[in-house]
């Protein structure tokens, strides 16, 4: 999605007011809060199931 809008993980953190481990985090597919994916979401003007993918481990 950062790609199709042309935003960096920088902007994005900017945008969102999250910060730039959280971006990180996301970019290894590690955890990060619910709080984050909403602010993420509010950033974008998106649903989280355009920035979420649920996998059975």
């Amino acid at each position: 999605m950062l790609i199709d809008r042309d935003i960096k993980k920088k902007d994005l953190s900017l945008m969102a007011g999250i910060s730039h481990a959280s971006v990180a985090k996301l970019g290894r597919s590690e955890n990060v809060t619910t709080d984050v994916l909403l602010k993420i979401c509010k950033a974008l003007n998106c649903d989280l199931t355009d920035i979420l993918e649920l996998t059975k481990d």
